[in-house]
């Protein structure tokens, strides 16, 4: 059976693996982490100075979530065996949990605090009265116009996405410039800032129209979990048995392996030099196939002019490498488990555009009184999205030290939810924190962040690849690959891994099943409106709400 060389071991790079190894190919992973699997899904062990004989507390490069319009990665999670302390065999997907609230802040107002999911019950439909009848400060001119931009992307057809909305930046597309600062704060910048880490002046808005439709008809939709979290901290619940039950069936994964070259002869690749980061030896690894699955930048670094020479087309990966931002996690580790509420709390007006969630509440019988020094109660994980924009200290999070990074957005929190009368947070709650590890302090007090995340600029359609490339042995796995997805997820990774991994079928000749694909999903009761929008666009005509 051929053997596949996989370079980097994130999600893609494990989502690639398993469906290799599934197949009976022999299959090699490396990755540059020195201890965790997974990439940017990670999460990691924080040591306290005074912890004694504990367990160290769980840090997140980010908190994750998986909307119900994920179909690819939560494929994956049930076919990862896990054994329950009791003996009790279930998969990770089985792990997953569904939040019920998500809550809007606003500096000095009462915040907003809706339902994610279908109503089902009558405390749900009290919940969304109340969000819909909230002092929301938006004039009904801009309430109307936000109504008529979701519509239109509704009942714009497919091509008119691609071919028109590929082009538009979200902030054109909601007319930002003629409206309120609220109106930006909550539809405009708070959308893609939040979900994508995406500047709106500058973010598709075929990207993030495609996935904020998604998001809504999954809270429209009777039994669909709009938004569902882990049970534990993500190598708990997720990572570690992933990488357990891929050794188990013979995957080699070799961590602290960075790959420094790509060597071409004749047109194909005929190994991977690779460098030990741990002793810094270098050796050549070599496959019959091989798939790139690192991030857009560090691809980038990795072609050279024999690879472009044998597909021209990858000049696109180095055009998009500088299309990414920061999106990173900082976790607050409490003497008081503070809720907030029971999902994700989305923080409008932040200057860096903070989202957080209270963990504690979703993880089942977590021994937290068991980790850190004994004194933490509640973990409150933190995603800081705008690292550009100065903070109430005057100035952007990149310009910040650790400590200001951490002083800055624990007042960017209290300024959010302690309104009202209401005090939510207080100093004296603070244990302790921890700032992704991804986020290097460097001299004079600046930052440097080892994993940025890609964002879908408009018109980067066009420089993004395929996942099989010109070179006939390389394929590529990572979220810079066109994917029906469309967005730099654990989704989106996990769907151009299956793409490789097919194109690796095709290659081989090999007698296996294809990996499975789906496209996003939409309501056919909108299929009429997009057909007549579709025959204006073939016209050349532009879209028409009436």
């Amino acid at each position: 059976m051929p053997k596949v060389i996989i370079i980097g071991g994130g999600v893609a790079g494990m989502s690639a693996a398993h469906e290799l190894i599934e197949r009976g190919f022999k299959t090699e992973v490396y990755d540059r982490h020195k201890t965790y699997s997974g990439g940017k899904a990670r999460s990691v062990d924080v040591h306290l100075p005074d912890q004694g004989e504990n367990g160290p507390l769980p840090g997140e490069h980010g908190f994750r979530f998986f909307p119900g319009f994920y179909k690819h990665i939560v494929d994956t999670m049930k076919r990862i065996p896990v054994t329950k302390p009791d003996g009790r065999m279930i998969s990770v997907f089985d792990n997953l949990v569904p939040t019920s609230r998500v809550r809007i802040t606003r500096f000095g107002k009462p915040s907003i605090v809706s339902i994610v999911n279908f109503p089902r019950s009558f405390d749900d439909i009290r919940t969304l009265f109340e969000s819909m009848h909230a002092n929301t400060g938006l004039t009904s001119e801009e309430k109307e116009t936000f109504a008529k931009k979701v519509w239109q992307l509704m009942t714009s057809c497919y091509e008119r996405r691609a071919g028109d909305y590929e082009k538009l930046s979200w902030w054109d597309y909601m007319e930002a410039d003629k409206f309120s600062q609220t109106y930006r704060d909550l539809f405009v910048q708070g959308l893609t800032r939040t979900l994508v880490a995406a500047n709106a002046k500058y973010a598709s808005t075929k990207t993030g129209g495609d996935i904020f439709l998604q998001l809504l008809f999954n809270m429209t939709t009777p039994g669909v979990q709009t938004d569902r979290v882990l049970n534990g901290p993500t190598n708990q619940a997720w990572l570690t048995p992933w990488l357990s039950w891929l050794k188990s069936k013979g995957v080699n994964y070799f961590f602290h392996s960075k790959a420094e070259e790509i060597i071409m002869n004749n047109g194909n690749v005929d190994g991977v030099v690779i460098k030990d980061e741990v002793t810094g030896e270098t050796k050549t690894v070599r496959g019959d196939y091989y798939i790139l699955a690192v991030p857009v930048e560090r691809a980038a670094r990795l072609i050279s002019r024999e690879m472009l020479t044998a597909d021209p087309s990858l000049q696109g990966i180095i055009k998009l490498a500088p299309s990414v931002a920061w999106m990173n996690g900082i976790q607050f580790y409490l003497t008081r488990d503070i809720e907030v509420v029971r999902g994700h709390c989305i923080y409008s007006d932040s200057q860096w555009a903070l989202t957080s969630i209270s963990q504690l509440q979703f993880w089942d019988n977590y021994p937290i009184t068991e980790k850190g020094n004994g004194k933490v109660r509640g973990i409150l994980s933190i995603d800081v999205s705008d690292w550009d924009t100065p903070g109430f200290n005057g100035k952007p999070a990149k310009d910040c030290s650790h400590t200001e990074i951490k002083e800055e957005i624990w007042a960017q929190l209290k300024a959010s939810l302690n309104t009202n009368g209401q005090i939510v947070l207080t100093d004296d709650m603070l244990v302790d924190w921890h700032i992704d590890g991804d986020i290097k302090q460097l001299p004079h007090e600046r930052e440097k962040n080892e994993e940025p995340l890609l964002v879908n600029t408009i018109n980067s359609w066009n420089l993004r690849p395929e996942a099989y490339t010109s070179i006939p042995n390389l394929f590529l796995a990572s979220d810079y690959v066109r994917t029906f997805t469309d967005l730099a997820t654990m989704e989106g990774a996990n769907e151009a891994a299956r793409r490789a991994v097919n194109g690796i079928i095709n290659a081989s000749g090999a007698k296996h099943q294809l990996c499975e694909l789906w496209n996003l999903h939409e309501p056919r009761i909108l299929a009429i409106a997009r057909a007549a929008d579709k025959e204006r666009f073939d016209k050349g005509l532009p879209y028409q709400l009436y």
